[in-house]
């Protein structure tokens, strides 16, 4: 059977679905087309057609090069296809989005036929995912003398690739649909369980609010009722996009509400217009701008206050709210985009500048934030090439520069990374800036739509300004499924290929590795200086400062070594008093987000900004942990400051397990790693020698705030709460509501626990190890009440477990211990009161292959406690993922119930848990 009737198969099963054909990629499948097109009697040269024009994906692709041939043909006359004249075939090559498109529009322009030349001219001015290799083709050709090089240069300098297209509209109509009450997660606009398939994003577009389909129809009702105007979607008394950037989320909120990107490219659309009473979780806000959308903060719920200005609150403590506007679904309202303001009717209801930023209008503009980054570098190579002066027609970036005010953290970061910056400027917080990235951490759920990104934007090879990139297999560790071995080999192919590290190997001549990616990356950052860009939520490193991205941003990455961004404000975080000698250094994590939260009334002054977090005295594996969890404090990132000593101690660490990693053969030929290696002697060598001290802020720098915490206030274990039953519903599900263990009285029911994903370390498996010792010692034996699932999150852990002793008493007690060599080809349904010693990765925290059983209580290690992350609901009860310290997890599975503070003290009695004690020093310059 040919590969075309394949493909005819896959669409009869595709249609009982509900789904159209499955965009082609495939060289192979898209040269039988051809053929079959070139054939004028053959059966299907009609859908053949079709399927060429429409259902093509652009980029590099192996199918776009293909199709850039066959259309090169037609205009070069050496193919007749009465169908697609020569203007149509140009137009057919403008909406290819570079790579073979580029090649073949330049092997015309710069063609002896002076005609098709200049045509193939028009269509490259308005071109901007040009590499080096295409801009030394041009500027080759210009300096011989070639006429159409020379007017295609002289476009690119005036950069006319952007000043031509159309303005945004200054009225844009919409209407509200409330997907949610309180924060929305992007889980909910595309689950962690249909990972597998955001790289078909129409068959990925059916999980929007996780296959509601009553809420996909009334969404669709809307729709027809308003059919000339936007959707906007709102999360109401929330924020919009928590949890993750989710550029599969955004995807899907384009699909069913967005514009179609071309009409040539299925199932791509952009410009989602997307809203929140409390904004746009800051990661999800950058993925909304990649597509060109509009996010929105719309402060329709407002703090209400007494005479003296306090923030009142309800008899349940509760800040009381009053709605300033209603935003009902089925509300009409107008974004006026000249003016910056939200209106009804004639009356305005709110500003909106933070959303319509000059640059943010741009990247509306030019259907998206990668069409900028590319098109200024377009520009500057035309402006070198002339050799006249770079006249920017694009908005300035912000610069705030104030003479005398020294620097945070995170500012000295951005200047020392900064692109395109006057020399000895300095710029401070809300500057928008072009950065250098030096480490990028790509997932195994996203990375498939981070190498279609690249295709589309036509990248062969990482840019050679990066200092090292991975690429992970943490977020499928659970199941080696069917799902996963389609996928994620070709995914790990193309990465390697591109020049990345990757957790497979290709030629398989290293064992696999589940390693979570952001312990990996944590190892690989190998200078405090370091700017770091990764596909998740919870890339946040112990060194340098680390921002998690949707798949795009990292792909933009990868290719040209920059992000842009604005330089984020900070909040200055010190601690003070002693950790009493039972707890855990997640009880002071916990702590610190509650603190917080009381100090200022209820409000987050950690949303949006860096978290500058002065431990000092923890090394890098540990302080990960408090900086993994900053993203839940819905924080921009996180940047540790550390004493001297205790940098050089975490480089050492971070050394070792690079070389591991080079011992393993997971090196390339560029030798990235041993490169890494080399980054961190000299980083260590600079701080020995006092030439370079570890990075610390200004005495002098100004935060946006500043919060103590006061660790002889942190008495007991402390907890995250779902509080599902909350009477008000915009406040379950978020991570405010922090519990001591003494407030479930030792009696709620916990049916699961799970030790494991980025939010542990060694030191939380030999916790677990010396727990279930002193288990046995004080009862005779060990016996669970509930199971207990352990994920280590590193094989480095592992080994080193093994080497020291405790793995041996882990797999003492467990019932289940995992075999490489075997690994699950199903996810578990169910659980034995036993405990499991899972495979190194995420697990139970993803929720992409396993699950809690419907309607459990669990206790986790883990960051999520979304709904329906860790464990979905049942018809008898609300499922709930308490959030906790590794003791207080271990010991709830063996008495099946939340401890009393008696029954912990007990269990922990002698174990040497995480300790911290803040440094002494001052960590400023």
């Amino acid at each position: 059977m040919s590969i075309y009737k394949d493909y005819l198969n896959q669409i009869e099963n595709r249609k009982k679905l509900g789904l159209h054909p499955q965009p082609i990629d495939s060289a192979d499948l898209l040269s039988e087309i051809v053929s079959q097109i070139k054939d004028i009697d053959h059966t299907y040269r009609t859908e053949s057609l079709d399927f060429f024009i429409y259902n093509v994906l652009p980029g590099t692709t192996s199918a776009a090069g293909v199709k850039a041939k066959f259309l090169k043909e037609i205009i070069l006359g050496k193919s007749l296809v009465k169908e697609i004249t020569v203007s149509f075939a140009f137009e057919q090559l403008s909406h290819m989005k570079g790579g073979p498109s580029i090649e073949a529009l330049l092997d015309i322009a710069l063609g002896k036929d002076a005609a098709i030349a200049s045509q193939a001219g028009t269509v490259l001015k308005t071109q901007v995912f040009l590499y080096e290799a295409d801009m030394n083709r041009l500027e080759n050709a210009f300096k011989e003398g070639n006429t159409t090089a020379k007017n295609i240069i002289e476009s690119y300098a005036k950069a006319e690739f952007f000043t031509k297209l159309p303005e945004i509209d200054e009225e844009i109509e919409i209407v509200t649909f409330v997907a949610g009450i309180g924060d929305i997660s992007t889980d909910l606009l595309s689950p962690g369980g249909d990972a597998h398939s955001r790289s078909d994003r129409e068959l990925h577009g059916q999980c929007l609010f996780e296959h509601n389909k009553v809420q996909q129809n009334e969404l669709i009702a809307l729709q027809k009722q308003h059919p000339n105007k936007r959707v906007m979607l709102i999360a109401d008394k929330g924020t919009m996009g928590v949890g993750s950037s989710r550029m599969s989320g955004v995807n899907n909120v384009a699909l069913w509400t967005g514009i179609k990107a071309s009409p040539y490219v299925p199932f791509i659309n952009i410009a989602p217009i997307i809203a929140g009473t409390n904004g746009i979780s800051p990661i999800f806000l950058t993925t909304v701008g990649v597509t060109g959308g509009i996010g929105i903060d719309l402060k329709n719920w407002i703090k209400q206050k007494d005479e003296a200005g306090s923030t009142l609150r309800d008899e349940n403590g509760d800040i009381v709210l009053k709605e300033a506007y209603s935003v009902a679904t089925g509300t009409v309202l107008t974004v006026n985009t000249k003016e910056k303001k939200l209106y009804k009717g004639e009356t305005v209801l709110t500003d909106i500048s933070e959303a319509l930023t000059p640059q943010k209008v741009e990247f509306i503009r030019a259907g998206g934030s990668y069409a900028i980054v590319f098109g200024k570098k377009l520009q500057a190579f035309a402006a070198n090439a002339l050799n006249i002066d770079f006249v920017s027609v694009y908005a300035n970036s912000k610069e705030v520069s104030i003479d005398g005010q020294g620097l945070t953290a995170v500012e000295k970061l951005f200047n020392k990374n900064a692109v395109g910056i006057a020399p000895g400027k300095t710029l401070h917080a809300g500057s928008y800036v072009r950065v250098e990235v030096n480490i990028i951490g790509s997932q195994d759920t996203t990375g498939l739509m981070t190498s279609q990104e690249l295709e589309m934007m036509a990248a062969t090879v990482i840019s050679p300004i990066v200092d090292g990139a991975y690429q992970s297999g943490c977020h499928t560790a659970s199941v080696w499924d069917d799902k996963s071995k389609a996928n994620i080999p070709r995914l790990m192919k193309f990465m390697n290929d591109f020049g990345l590290i990757t957790a497979r190997d290709p030629n398989h001549t290293y064992k696999p590795m589940t390693d979570v990616i952001h312990k990996v990356l944590n190892d690989l950052t190998v200078d405090d200086w370091a700017i770091i860009i990764g596909g998740d939520s919870h890339t946040r490193m112990s060194k340098g400062v680390a921002f998690g991205a949707d798949s795009g941003t990292v792909a933009l990455a990868l290719a040209t070594g920059e992000a842009s961004m604005p330089i984020p404000e900070s909040v200055k975080v010190t601690f003070k008093g002693e950790m009493e000698s039972y707890m855990d250094f997640r009880d002071v994590v916990h702590a610190t987000q509650s603190q917080m939260l009381k100090n200022f009334g209820g409000d987050n002054v950690f949303q949006g900004r860096i978290i500058e977090v002065h431990l000092g005295t923890l090394t890098a594996d540990e302080a990960f942990t408090f900086t993994d969890w900053t993203a839940e404090m819905k924080a921009k990132a996180s940047i540790c400051i550390s004493e001297d000593e205790t940098l050089i101690e975490s480089l050492e660490i971070a050394k070792g397990r690079i070389l591991i990693m080079i011992e393993k053969g997971m090196d390339n030929q560029k030798q990235v790693l041993q490169g890494l290696i080399d980054i961190a002697n000299r980083r260590i060598t600079e701080i020995k020698s006092g030439e370079k001290p570890a990075l610390t802020p200004d005495a002098n720098a100004k935060y946006a705030a500043e919060v103590v915490i006061d660790l002889d206030l942190v008495e007991e274990p402390m907890i995250a709460d779902p509080d599902v039953n909350n009477d008000d519903v915009s406040k379950r599900y978020t991570h405010d509501t922090i519990r001591p263990l003494s407030f479930y009285g030792g009696t709620k029911k916990v049916d699961l626990g799970f030790i494991g994903s980025c939010m542990v370390h060694k030191g939380d498996m030999k916790i677990l190890a010396q727990m279930l010792k002193n288990v046995e010692a004080q009862q005779g034996k060990v016996e669970f009440q509930a199971p207990l699932v352990v994920a280590p999150p590193t094989y480095n852990i592992v080994d080193e477990l093994k080497a020291e002793g405790d793995w041996d008493v882990l797999v003492k007690y467990a019932g289940f211990e995992f075999d490489d060599n075997a690994p699950k080809d199903a996810a578990r349904t169910g659980y034995k009161n036993i405990l499991y010693l899972e495979r190194p990765g995420c697990n139970l925290c993803m929720g992409n292959q396993e699950k809690a059983a419907a309607g459990d209580t669990v206790m986790a290690t883990s960051t999520r406690l979304f709904q329906g992350r860790v464990v979905k609901d049942s018809q008898e009860k609300k499922g709930e993922s308490l959030l906790s310290s590794t003791p207080v997890v271990v010991l709830s599975t063996i008495l099946g119930r939340t401890p009393t503070m008696a029954e912990y003290k007990t269990a922990v009695k002698g174990i040497n848990l995480t300790k911290f004690a803040p440094s002494q020093k001052q960590l400023v310059k």
